[in-house]
């Protein structure tokens, strides 16, 4: 039955469902704005301050939102809302899905599938924009997963601003599909490769949602 994730622990602010990992990023900028806002009344020169210290709160409240999702039944979900980026045969028989994050989309990635976290590798590399080809050398995390069809890669790639990677879950960790696993900070990528055999379901161009858009067909 589709469900609701996850028992993890988040970061909230007033009321608002908040990543894990944000609180380093939210909470200065947070309490700069409540600050300013509070001087403005007494100081024009703090009024100046207030209205981009605010915006840049209201900013990243955005960016780090971490929506509820009714999990999608599927063999393999997205992992990342954004969109699709490039749709490619891999050597092996494997197919890459490449999708693209933007900063307003939800940066929480998701289990593709259920099973257990054989390996979470960090690779140093570059910070180039996310959607540029050289991306692929980017400082980026790899998965692996032991699924019902075999191992399973997934790859997050940080972009020209994403400069921190979040695992939330070890190697040897059994995941739900579409438990929350990770998230990147700001613009970036995430590729997922599909087992030889399984027929894309999504296109390029076309928009995902984590945990919720079936990438492979019926």
């Amino acid at each position: 039955m589709p469900h609701s994730q996850s028992s993890a622990p988040r970061d909230s602010l007033a009321g608002v469902r908040l990543a894990r990992g944000a609180s380093p990023w939210l909470l200065p900028t947070v309490a700069t704005a409540a600050v300013s806002l509070v001087r403005a009344r007494r100081s024009g020169r703090w009024a100046a301050v207030a209205v981009p210290a605010t915006a840049l709160a209201a900013g990243m409240l955005w960016f780090f939102r971490d929506p509820e999702r009714e999990i999608t039944q599927g063999r393999v979900i997205s992992p990342a809302d954004g969109v699709v980026q490039s749709i490619m045969p891999w050597k092996d028989g494997r197919t890459r899905v490449a999708i693209f994050m933007s900063p307003l989309n939800v940066h929480v990635n998701r289990a593709p599938l259920a099973g257990t976290v054989t390996s979470v590798e960090h690779i140093p590399g570059g910070f180039v924009p996310a959607f540029n080809k050289e991306s692929e050398n980017n400082e980026r995390v790899v998965w692996h997963f032991d699924t019902e069809l075999g191992d399973i890669e997934m790859v997050q790639i940080a972009g020209a601003v994403a400069r921190r990677i979040v695992p939330y879950v070890p190697q040897g960790t059994k995941v739900e599909q579409g438990e929350r696993i990770g998230l990147i900070r700001f613009g970036s990528r995430v590729d997922i490769y599909l087992p030889e055999g399984i027929d894309v379901a999504v296109e390029v161009g076309q928009t995902t949602t984590a945990g919720v858009t079936r990438l492979d067909r019926h």
